[in-house]
């Protein structure tokens, strides 16, 4: 939490205009500072929209990963991601949709829509999950090829989601916060109300029947939230990569597999790492600035590689 608070005051303290931090409290503070303007309708909603979405990324990865029983999963393993994006780009580019208020609806049916299409593939009742992650794996491919395929034969397309496409917050303010957030806060809550049947799940679904689970349930209530975890976080950031998958492996190091303790860590870690390579963006690319969504590829690239090779990966 200390970390974390660190890391929001310097997300509305850096930005591309140097700002010294007393400007930057009376900016918040005092609605006639000349300050008060860049703080409250450009650096307060970033920082606001990267809390949000980095929880709902961390607590979407560590869930997937319990669920699928593969600890190199990320929200993008059912092609949850890709569903949201490519309704994203269908909305763009022949509806005419250009505000994140009307990305979000999509965002949220074009993941409903795929989250479906996976269980189904997968076996409906009797999904396992391998059989989830290889539905997901071939329509995260077909999916993320249309999203390409639409912004080449659309410039219009191309221009408004260029940004999109990479992950940013840059485009946050108080009406994207509003709209993600009932999404959000609903998707944290389902997930951390499955962390115990999660860890009854872990044993087997023979076992989590022993100790009074429902192992269908469970799934589709995990599904459930991710939809509404990614698809939100999706719709107002666009796809960043990495979060969901990084930053349970961070935490497990710290609290074991127990997702009582998991989830709630994930949900202060995760918006900790995305705000800071926000911050490491705007610092490294002054005078203009990196997305956030190229900062945490670089960065997450060789941790995932690094996650890869080695010798034993430590199961959720």
């Amino acid at each position: 939490m200390a970390l974390l608070a660190v890391i929001v005051v310097l997300s509305i303290a850096v930005g591309a205009k140097a700002m010294p931090l007393v400007d930057v409290w009376s900016g918040l503070l005092h609605r006639d500072a000349t300050e008060y303007a860049v703080v409250h309708r450009m650096r307060l909603p970033r920082t606001l929209l990267g809390l949000l979405a980095g929880a709902a990324l961390g607590v979407a990865g560590a869930v997937m990963q319990a669920l699928t029983r593969n600890p190199l999963a990320d929200p993008g393993l059912l092609g949850i991601n890709a569903g949201a994006s490519a309704a994203v780009a269908t909305a763009a580019a022949f509806l005419g949709v250009t505000a994140v208020g009307g990305y979000v609806w999509f965002a949220l049916l074009g993941a409903a829509a795929v989250t479906a299409l996976v269980y189904a593939v997968g076996g409906g009742r009797g999904a396992t999950p391998a059989r989830l992650a290889l539905a997901g794996a071939a329509l995260n491919a077909t999916l993320y090829s249309y999203v390409s395929a639409v912004m080449l034969l659309d410039t219009a397309s191309l221009e408004r989601l260029r940004f999109w496409t990479v992950g940013s917050l840059a485009s946050a303010d108080r009406a994207t916060v509003t709209r993600v957030l009932p999404f959000i806060l609903l998707g944290l809550l389902v997930a951390l109300g499955a962390a115990r049947p999660l860890n009854a799940l872990a044993l087997g679904d023979d076992a989590a029947r022993a100790l009074g689970a429902r192992p269908a349930l469970i799934r589709a209530s995990v599904i459930v939230a991710v939809t509404l975890l990614c698809g939100a976080a999706t719709a107002a950031c666009g796809p960043i990569v990495f979060v969901g998958l990084l930053v349970p492996h961070l935490v497990r190091a710290l609290t074991g597999p127990d997702l009582r303790w998991l989830l709630p860590y994930c949900a202060v870690l995760a918006p900790a790492l995305l705000l800071g390579a926000d911050v490491l963006g705007r610092v490294l690319g002054r005078p203009g600035e990196l997305q956030v969504g190229m900062v945490t590829a670089v960065l997450g690239g060789p941790l995932f590689l690094w996650l890869v090779t080695r010798r034993r990966v430590a199961q959720p």
